[in-house]
């Protein structure tokens, strides 16, 4: 069944329909509700092309990504995201537009996109801090949603985030407990807002406990395998007393490359070397087990997308709402990967 058809069988304009189906406030709620049931009884779902001739939209979210992040294409966290977002963008007859732009054009393919009206939003990856992504595109009109935040305070735009801090306070404290004082603490680059919130949530737990910081032990560097390989390999060669005794890495990459230097160094995680990691529920790296591989900070980044990508079609919907934001809590799950210290 078509919207024409279903529209018909209604006694309602196609135009009613559509905006019935996508919850306009100009609908009623009684029109809404008969609408609704009627598309569940009769199995439609929305067409595209027919939802953009009725509601005069796009009805395209756009993802746009500068080809010198590609390597975001690959990563699991982004792919994770767009799984959930695009689950939102189906059952309300959108579709997902991604776009590779080249470096230093970003903010011209948004300027197109709003001249053309080629898409309805997007959806911002990746934000910086001070991201000026975020001044444009209230300056060209287009809707938006952050995956992530440029600030603590700016309340002005609408996003999607992690509490960090918190999560990672949670996370030192449990090596804390176990007897670690020596951490070593492999980040993401801190030059965006959620890598900065995670130093500020380690840093808290040690200094609540007036345990040392080891400079030496501080890294900052984009989240690879490779990079999780190479600092705890160069960090477990050093003599037993003076290494680190916990590693807290800030994502599931890191923590493929960091198993492989302490499978090399002859040492057992849980014991030697305690790991806390954060995996962000991925689907393709599993830490569910009964007894988790890895204790970890836990948060849905699939969910996060699904969120943000309603977030989003309700200010396409309703733009004179205010901006929404959504601070989503991790919860620290104990596996394997940690224990009591003996080195100290």
């Amino acid at each position: 069944m078509n919207l024409k058809q279903l529209a018909e069988n209604l006694g309602l304009s196609p135009t009613t329909v559509s905006r019935a189906l996508n919850d306009y406030p100009e609908v009623s709620e009684v029109t809404r509700r008969r609408v609704k049931k009627a598309a569940i009884q009769n199995n439609y779902r929305p067409n595209a092309k027919a939802m953009s001739l009725a509601t005069g939209r796009s009805m395209v979210i756009g993802h746009i990504l500068p080809l010198d992040a590609k390597n975001d294409i690959v990563n699991p966290i982004f792919s994770e995201f767009i799984v959930g977002a695009s689950q939102t963008y189906s059952e309300n007859g959108y579709q997902l537009m991604l776009s590779m732009v080249p470096e230093g054009t970003t903010n011209q393919a948004y300027r197109n996109i709003a001249s053309k009206g080629s898409m309805d939003g997007v959806i911002v990856h990746s934000p910086i801090n001070q991201d000026p992504r975020v001044n444009l595109l209230q300056e060209i009109g287009l809707p938006f949603v952050l995956h992530g935040r440029i600030s603590d305070e700016d309340k002005n735009y609408s996003w999607i985030d992690v509490n960090n801090k918190s999560a990672f306070e949670q996370a030192t404290q449990l090596l804390l407990d176990l007897g670690h004082q020596r951490i070593a603490f492999l980040n993401g680059e801190e030059q965006h807002h959620f890598a900065q919130r995670r130093r500020m949530g380690f840093k808290s737990a040690m200094q609540s406990t007036k345990t040392a910081i080891n400079p030496d032990f501080q890294f900052s560097e984009p989240m690879t395998e490779e990079y999780g390989y190479r600092v705890t390999k160069s960090l477990l060669s050093a003599p037993e007393k003076v290494r680190p005794s916990g590693l807290l890495l800030s994502s599931y990459v890191i923590a493929l490359g960091a198993r492989r230097a302490i499978h090399e160094a002859g040492l057992q995680m849980g014991k030697e070397v305690s790991v806390i990691i954060h995996d962000d529920e991925l689907s393709y790296f599993q830490n569910s087990e009964t007894v988790p591989q890895f204790t970890a900070t836990r948060s849905s980044v699939r969910d996060a997308g699904l969120q943000a990508a309603d977030m989003l079609l309700k200010i396409i919907k309703n733009p004179d709402a205010g901006p929404e934001q959504r601070l989503l809590e991790c919860r620290l799950t104990v596996g394997s990967s940690t224990g009591p210290c003996i080195s100290n």
